[in-house]
This record gives structure tokens, sequence and C-alpha cells, in this order.
């Protein structure tokens, strides 16, 4: 059973959960009213990072299993640490300043092409040897 992956999993939802409750807060600190999703900078930083994990999290979640089960479930949990981190990273900059978002998302990113790379490695390597 691929125990840490689980519970890197746990941890990526919190994440996002935990984006969404940001978004929450900065329409009232903003005064942006529901449903509105533009008029100040401040909250349209604060919200395309709570989207953009979203549009991450089909990506990521997916190699990270695949990853776990074709070649290792501790290197793919510390791969999607590595990739919590760059969220929050990428969530701490993009919050402050748009031009700040890049480093957190470069390594977000990288995670995930790791683990698209040690997947598809995995797949075919299973492919070849029957296992």
């Amino acid at each position: 059973m691929p125990h840490w992956t689980a519970l890197v999993t746990v941890l990526a939802i919190l994440l996002y959960f935990y984006t969404g409750t940001r978004v929450s807060a900065a329409r009232r600190k903003f005064g942006v009213p529901v449903p509105a999703i533009s008029g100040n900078p401040d909250f349209e930083r604060v919200f395309r990072v709570q989207a953009n994990t979203l549009e991450w999290m089909p990506i990521f979640l997916p190699l990270l299993w695949l990853f776990a089960y074709y070649v290792s479930d501790i290197w793919a949990a510390v791969l999607g640490l590595v990739w919590i981190g760059g969220r929050l990273f990428y969530m701490v900059s993009y919050s402050e300043a748009a031009n700040r978002r890049g480093p957190g998302f470069g390594i977000q990113a990288a995670a995930c092409v790791v683990l698209l790379i040690g997947a598809v490695i995995g797949i075919i390597s299973s492919l070849v040897h029957g296992a």
C-alpha cells in the first residue's frame, strides 16, 4: 500500500482547501462580492493562486499515483512534498506581486515533469519486463 503517497495526497487536498479559504478572506478584505472574480488586483492574485492550484491538481495527482505504483511510494511522496512546497512558494510570492510567481511555479512544474518521466519509464519497464 502506498501510505506515504496517500498522506501527501491528503496534504495536497488540504493545501487546496486552504487556498479556497484565502479567497473567501480576500473577498471580504478587498470588497469583492460573489460571484465576481475581478475588480481588485490584490484579490485577483489570491483568486488566481486558488484557480491555478485547481488547474494543476488533475495533472499532479494522477502523476503522483502512477509514479508511486510503478516506481516508488516513498519517492513519489518526496516529489509530492516538493510539489506542495512549490505551490506554497507560488502562493506567497504571487499573492505579493504577480511578477514574483515564477520560481514557485517552476518548482511545482519541475516536480510534475519528474513524476511524468518516472511514471512513463516505470510503465514502459513494466510492459517490457511483464511485471
